[in-house]
């Protein structure tokens, strides 16, 4: 028979059912002679016993079954689309191999025959001489941008996308943005971090200290206060250029100190170290110095964005050599001191496992060496067995540890928690942060570098596991194999504000280069989901915290994803019919692709103004007064508002007459901590009022989602109240749907000189139901705002009144009620 035949042949059985003859089950009672006259019950027995009968056509009904699957699968289907799409592999269309076992029978009547080239010969390959090498392709590749040691890996599962000099997973290629927030909530959820930059600063401590507060935010404690100097704990802080707080916001900033330990203070062990970072791309001033200003040496670590990084690394240079010059001039004795930056990014590689089942996963891929004997090790590494969350670890605690080869116990399983009689889980002993237990050789050039590649390849390992007299068993630990030290830092994505409470935690975990594979696979193996770009993002923006550089307004690193984002939007607009695209002109949108934050501060005229004043030519003569205009114009600055004293500075604000005044003061005070001098006195403080931005956070009150560019306008006090009267009866459930009122007030766009701010992040949350938004508006409308919604409600005695404005997406006319609050940093 031919192909066609054959499968015509096929899809008949499929669908015929088979039957059984015999009636069991039923009984006939009533006997039937010869000359009975047939009729419609001629045939059917009299009686039937139901159990019997079941069990009598309990075949038909499993032949039913059986034809439905069977029908569908032979027609429209092969057997490697029935799998799960999580399993499907775009390889097992053409590789039995690539099919579970059970079903590679049916894979392989189902594969086409191979057919032969056409011209009987394959095409002639390249000599010996010019073959390029697997290896020697792939570096070719990556002339323009970075891979990441997990790119094959991604590459293979994920959509890649060119940004920052890397080439990153932006989202896999499965629908999985929905299974990833449940991750993130109920499970687990993995995402590679290794392509955040990292520099080493190694000097004395005290002149470490005083680098750090020249750039770092001078609101909360410092990089040189007890909780982080020991080396216990972590800082989130932002880094700013050198000496210009509130202005030049540069990027977040990771601040983690190399622990105290006796080889610290060893000096023989830091000339040795010294020794080995030179000609590792170090910029070291340095000259013969005693061994007591080398006993008192600290190392530090800086993790941040990778845009920033050529940002980052000038303010480091001109930090470092202001703070040798002050060290010079307040040194008696005239020791110089030595100060080591070094780039470390390449060196160490970055996961971040976020969601509540994160310490379960950690405990069952990893496996810490014997020799780890220290006590508050082992009662923290018990401990994470019945962790229901790492919320319950103190913000920011580190844990140094050495694991072995994590290869030699794959498939690892996940740590389950011992339920107790009630059926819960019982509380984990809660370890606090300490020196000891933060200490880690990682930190150790030698050690890394004696790591950077493992000793035993994969085919070793394998080889190994194939000698074991019992399949799946775990490779016993040999005195030869590798002992990886790593990093286990506390990680929190929440929010300070009480009423939204939607945060996330986990662990980040740091590991030398070239062990990110060995690593990746054994948390990936324990059903923990990848994260790309895009769910790393979503994650900040269910927890209700800004996500950088994309909310952070006048920075380098918003100005360029602004711009990309702008091109591309334009680009894919552009490329439209006119009769499928928005008419922007028509619903009197702006500007749909980019915010315009100097029209919402109000400087965008002057900035205009300022730029023909400087291109056109001054007269020789002219009016002194006309002189003095032109000479003394000042251009208002913008800033971002951000830090942990943001509420203390904008109560202060509000209980002093001038606003600005308020915001001056301070500001100088923030700036007094850290021992830097007053804001110039060119400075006004309306200017630095108004050229004021801060983040905050969007709730929508009755319906819609609101869109990224989305603008936010403010309210009359008419309005409002329409506003609130209507949000009222809808709260008590006494209208459903959208009413007409409603209606009405949703077609009423305010003008554009109501415009306060712009929306930075928003669609619709999945962890709160509804609409939400995270944006910026000027610090002067938020102060107008507040006192509106006091003037409102000044019969009630709330502290911070309810701010309602509304938000009009850049594609639409119809505006939608949102609550407003500050985004405050934890």
């Amino acid at each position: 028979m031919t192909g066609r035949e054959k499968k015509k042949l096929k899809i008949s059985a499929a669908r015929t059912i088979p039957i059984q003859s015999s009636s069991r089950g039923a009984k006939t009672l009533v006997s039937r002679g010869s000359n009975s006259i047939p009729t419609s019950l001629t045939g059917l027995p009299s009686a039937i016993d139901v159990e019997k009968f079941v069990e009598a056509r309990a075949f038909e009904i499993d032949a039913m079954h059986t034809a439905m699957t069977t029908a569908s699968a032979s027609s429209t289907h092969r057997v490697w689309q029935t799998l799960p799409r999580h399993l499907r592999r775009r390889a097992a269309s053409h590789d039995v191999r690539r099919v579970p076992l059970r079903l590679r029978d049916r894979a392989r009547a189902e594969m086409d025959p191979v057919r032969k080239k056409a011209l009987g010969r394959s095409m002639p390959k390249r000599g010996k001489d010019k073959r390029i090498g697997r290896t020697e392709s792939f570096l070719k590749r990556q002339n323009d941008k970075t891979w990441l040691e997990t790119h094959l890996w991604h590459a293979k599962r994920m959509h890649m996308d060119n940004i920052w000099g890397y080439r990153l997973a932006i989202s896999p290629t499965e629908k999985s943005y929905r299974p990833s927030h449940r991750a993130s909530i109920h499970g687990s959820i993995l995402h590679d971090a290794s392509y955040y930059s990292l520099v080493e600063i190694a000097c004395q401590e005290s002149l470490l200290i005083t680098m750090l507060n020249l750039f770092c935010d001078p609101q909360g404690p410092g990089p040189g206060s007890k909780r982080y100097l020991s080396g216990s704990r972590v800082l989130e802080t932002y880094i700013y250029k050198v000496a210009s707080y509130p202005y030049d916001l540069v990027a977040p900033v990771t601040i983690i100190w190399k622990p105290l330990s006796k080889a610290t203070s060893d000096p023989e062990v830091l000339n040795q170290s010294s020794a080995s970072k030179k000609g590792k791309g170090k910029e070291t001033q340095h000259s013969p110095a005693n061994d007591s200003t080398q006993s008192n040496s600290r190392s530090v670590w800086l993790r941040f964005h990778p845009s920033a990084k050529t940002a980052v690394v000038d303010i480091l240079k001109q930090a470092a050599s202001n703070a040798l010059a002050s060290y010079k001039i307040t040194c008696k004795d005239g020791q110089e001191a030595i100060l080591e930056i070094a780039d470390l990014t390449g060196q160490i590689n970055v996961f971040e496992i976020m969601g509540p089942k994160s310490s379960q996963v950690i405990k069952g891929a990893l496996s810490p060496v014997s020799t780890e004997i220290r006590e508050d090790f082992s009662q923290f590494w018990s401990s994470l067995t019945n962790l229901q969350s790492s919320g319950s670890v103190p913000r920011g605690m580190v844990i140094g540890f050495k694991v072995n080869d994590p290869r030699l116990r794959f498939p690892p399983k996940n740590a389950k928690p011992s339920a107790s009689r009630s059926g819960n889980a019982p509380p984990a002993n809660i370890i606090l942060p300490s020196v000891q237990l933060a200490s880690s050789e990682i930190w150790d050039d030698t050690t890394r570098n004696g790591l950077s590649k493992p000793r035993f390849k994969k085919k070793d390992i394998d080889e190994r596991r194939a000698k074991n007299e019992i399949p799946g068993t775990p490779l016993s630990v040999l005195r030869q194999d590798d002992r990886i030290p790593i990093l286990l830092i506390q990680r929190s994505i929440e929010s300070s504000t009480s009423s939204d409470n939607q945060a996330i935690h986990g662990w980040t975990l740091v590991v030398p280069a070239g062990w990110s594979m060995a690593f990746f696979n054994s948390l990936i193996f324990t059903g923990t989901r990848v994260a790309g770009q895009l769910e790393r993002q979503t994650q900040a923006y269910e927890a209700a915290t800004p996500y950088f550089p994309r909310d952070f307004p006048f920075t380098e690193s918003y100005e360029n994803y602004a711009r990309d984002r702008e091109e591309k939007d334009r680009d894919a607009w552009t490329r439209k019919p006119p009769a499928k695209r928005v008419n922007y002109d028509k619903i009197n949108t702006i500007n749909p692709w980019r915010a315009d934050w100097e029209s919402i501060l109000g400087i965008a005229n002057e900035k205009r103004q300022d730029s023909e004043v400087g291109t056109s030519f001054v007269p020789s003569q002219r009016e002194p007064g006309e002189s003095a205009d032109v000479t003394q114009q000042q251009i208002v600055r913008p800033w971002l508002l951000r830090g942990s004293e943001v509420p203390k500075i904008l109560s202060t604000m509000s209980s002093m007459f001038s606003t600005g005044a308020g915001l001056l003061s301070e500001i100088n005070r923030q700036r007094l901590k850290r021992g830097h001098e007053y804001l110039p006195k060119d400075i006004k403080p309306a200017d630095l009022l108004r050229g004021s931005l801060i983040n905050v956070k969007v709730t929508l009150c009755l319906r819609g989602a609101p869109q990224d560019l989305a603008v936010i306008y403010s309210l009359s006090d008419d309005l409002i109240r329409r506003w609130g009267k209507l949000i009222h009866t809808r709260n008590l459930g006494m209208v459903g749907g959208e009413t007409p009122e409603e209606f009405e007030l949703a077609n009423l766009v305010p003008e554009n000189t109501a415009i306060i701010g712009h929306v930075t992040t928003g669609h619709y949350s999945l962890a709160r139901g509804h609409g939400f938004a995270i944006g910026a508006i000027s610090v002067t409308h938020l102060l107008e705002l507040e006192q509106q919604g006091m003037r409102l409600h000044a019969n009630q005695r709330t502290k911070s009144p309810l701010m309602l404005v509304v938000v009009r997406n850049p594609d639409g006319q119809q505006c939608r009620v949102a609550h407003l609050e500050v985004l405050l940093d934890v």
